[in-house]
């Protein structure tokens, strides 16, 4: 038996919010390149050391800081877009404006996320904490990607 089905008509506005994640992505790295080089990192070394960062002036120190904070804000927005993106592909045949809506919330604050990590890089990274709605929209998109994927299966379309 063939399962055939329609993908609705809002499903393009998924595809946007999957496309401003890929933005985001680009923007990570461009960020990651200028703090690199205020920070005078050379590559291919991925973060300044503990030592480096202790025996620099304080000028360096905190360029070094929030060149690791932005490097960081990287690796994690690199270590969560797969999922994320899945569960807008799939989630988003079932319920297309609101993961759409979500994933463009995602977007936005994985930006502010980023910004707070290297804003309060001397204070540890406390401002990505501004951003934290990412996690937890991230989560719901899993589970609503769960529940279609069995929607899905058991019903189909």
């Amino acid at each position: 038996m063939a399962l055939t089905f329609t993908i609705p008509n809002e499903y393009g506005y998924v595809l946007l919010a999957a496309v401003s994640t890929f933005v985001v992505g680009t923007w990570h790295g461009m960020r990651v390149g200028g703090f690199r080089k205020a920070a005078k990192i050379p590559y291919p070394y991925e973060y300044a050391s503990y030592e480096q960062i202790q025996t620099a002036s304080p000028a360096s120190s905190k360029a070094m800081l929030a060149f690791n904070s932005a490097q960081r804000a990287h690796q994690n927005f690199g270590e969560n877009h797969p999922t994320v993106l899945g569960t807008l592909l799939i989630a988003g045949l079932r319920y297309p404006v609101a993961v759409a809506v979500m994933g463009a919330v995602w977007s936005v604050n994985r930006v502010v996320y980023a910004i707070g990590y290297t804003n309060s890089a001397t204070e540890g990274g406390k401002g990505r904490y501004y951003g934290a709605l990412w996690m937890i929209v991230h989560y719901v998109l899993i589970g609503m990607a769960g529940k279609s994927a069995w929607d899905i299966a058991r019903i189909g379309f």
